[in-house]
Formats: C-alpha cells, structure tokens, sequence
C-alpha cells in the first residue's frame, strides 16, 4: 500500500466545517450525537484562546482526514502545567498510514515548548490500537486504583 501524503498544521477558524465534520464523525464513532453549531462554537472559543490549548487538523489534498485537540491545565499533582488529548480522530480509511502518530507528535512538541510536565489522555479499555499509539508516547493507564470522575459543575448551595 503507498504512504498517504498527508499535511498538518494548526488549525484555524476557516477550519471550523471541517473540523466539526470530523467531531461529528468520532463522537458518532461512540454513540455520542453531536450538536454541530455547539461543536462549531466550542472549537472557534478554543481556536481563539491559545491559552487554553489548540487544536491541528490533518489533511489529505484538500480532504481533512483527522484532527487532534490538547487542552492545558494547570495540576497539583505535577506542580505545573498538563497537557490532556480532549480529541484525536482519524478517519477510517486513513488510520494506520502514520496520521495518528504525526497528530500527537505536533501536539507533544507544543506541550513540551508550553513546559508541561505530563500529558492526560481517556481511552476506552478495550481500544487497543490507541492503547499502543499512546504507550509509544509514554501515556500508560493508571493502575494505582484511581479513576476518572466527570460531570457539570452544580451549584449545590443550599
């Protein structure tokens, strides 16, 4: 099979269709449905606040075949900044041919130039192609009996 000719680069708000395409299509992937105009106004917030993190987009021509999203936090845990994998998605009949790998290779130099001490990433258990492309960037799970507990933030004043 040839390699894929592939570009990447940072994403931009001309990239926001595409980009919510490729949303749509990995969270469908999981049975999640996506709200697009939700999705296109959290990507351009995102876009806009550097700060916050940044997203690529990976294209084939002019086809957009994949897209990786890094949030930062700041952590306790590591006395400085984190750098958490919110999306990495490729599209089927792109996976395999290097697309991943150079997706989170970009995002990792950007974490290292912002000085994050580690990177966060949620994986099903059971995606072993992920679990191996992320154990190649040193991403392990964690075996130490904590996990992951997420929900809205409630204002429970009484």
């Amino acid at each position: 099979m040839p390699r894929l000719d592939f570009s990447i680069r940072l994403a931009a708000a001309s990239d926001i269709v595409d980009l919510s395409a490729l949303m749509e299509e990995f969270y469908a992937g999981s049975g999640y449905p996506l709200d697009r105009s939700w999705a296109e106004a959290s990507l351009l917030r995102l876009i806009s606040r550097p700060d916050w993190g940044c997203i690529w987009i990976a294209r084939s021509g002019r086809e957009a075949v994949g897209h990786a999203v890094l949030s930062v936090r700041y952590t306790m845990e590591r006395g400085g900044l984190s750098g958490y994998i919110d999306d990495l998605f490729v599209r089927m009949t792109f996976r395999r041919q290097g697309v991943g790998r150079a997706l989170l290779n970009e995002l990792f130099v950007e974490c290292r130039k912002r000085g994050c001490a580690a990177g966060q990433v949620e994986v099903a258990h059971d995606n072993t192609a992920a679990l191996g492309l992320y154990a190649a960037f040193g991403l392990w799970p964690h075996r130490d009996g904590r996990q992951l507990l997420a929900g809205p933030i409630l204002d429970i004043r009484a």
